[in-house]
């Protein structure tokens, strides 16, 4: 006869931890590195709380809110002192501001899905706050206005995000290196007659790493930034 198992009250469970707002988003970034952003929801993350979707509204509005506290949390690990000079050295505010915007590019090419949220996310976590203090201070040191360095912080960004949108996209393609070679073969086929400046850029147009196009766009926006001045709104 075995031993009938006595029942455990409630009151000797464990204490389920109390619900923060660090804790949600700690568990959201866990999810999302395991099963992906399109599997970070309230409803999930309520399941892996052991709580109810409704209890999380009092610290994350929405999802969208939601995704932005995980793409801040992420952008924790963006080296903001990239570019460093060493010893005896004194490095280019150049060079240090666009080792920081890589940095933040390469960050977001390894969450593709998470890249295309930042599209159209408003992070305001101290992570950004971080990044956008560190990218002003850098572009600063060009000694352009305040008013086009302010203005310049969103281009820089916006560049570095559809960058790693757009490779993210790609990457996740089973097609993509099909696609790729279908658009070598027809741009070296070309008819000089019909297409004459295709022609003329061969073999430049599709020449170059994505390492050194994406510091090419970088220096392109830079300059753009320094030497244009805002538009007048006084009219």
């Amino acid at each position: 006869m075995t031993a009938q198992r006595e029942p455990i009250s409630r009151r000797e469970r464990p204490a389920k931890p109390a619900l923060t707002r660090r804790g949600i988003v700690d568990t959201a970034v866990r999810i999302m590195r395991s099963e992906g952003l399109e599997k970070v929801t309230m409803r999930r993350l309520a399941q892996e709380l052991d709580t109810g979707p409704s209890s999380l509204y009092v610290y994350v509005a929405n999802t969208a809110e939601l995704h932005a506290a995980v793409l801040d949390a992420l952008l924790g690990e963006v080296d903001l002192a990239a570019g460093g000079a060493g010893a005896g050295a004194v490095a280019d505010w150049r060079d240090q501001l666009i080792a920081v915007l890589t940095s933040y590019t390469r960050v977001l090419f390894e969450h593709p899905q998470l890249a295309r949220s930042a599209l159209v996310a408003r992070p305001s976590g101290e992570n950004y706050l971080n990044l956008v203090e560190r990218v002003l201070s850098l572009l600063s040191r060009s000694g352009a206005p305040q008013e086009q360095v302010a203005w310049g912080i969103d281009k820089l960004l916006q560049y570095a995000t559809a960058t790693a949108a757009e490779h993210g996209t790609q990457k996740s393609s089973p097609g993509l290196q099909d696609d790729w070679n279908a658009l070598t073969r027809a741009t070296h086929a070309v008819d000089e007659a019909t297409h004459p400046m295709i022609k003329a850029h061969m073999p430049a147009l599709l020449a170059g790493s994505a390492e050194h196009r994406l510091s090419w766009g970088f220096n392109v926006l830079i300059n753009g930034i320094i030497h244009t001045p805002l538009p007048d709104t006084a009219g």
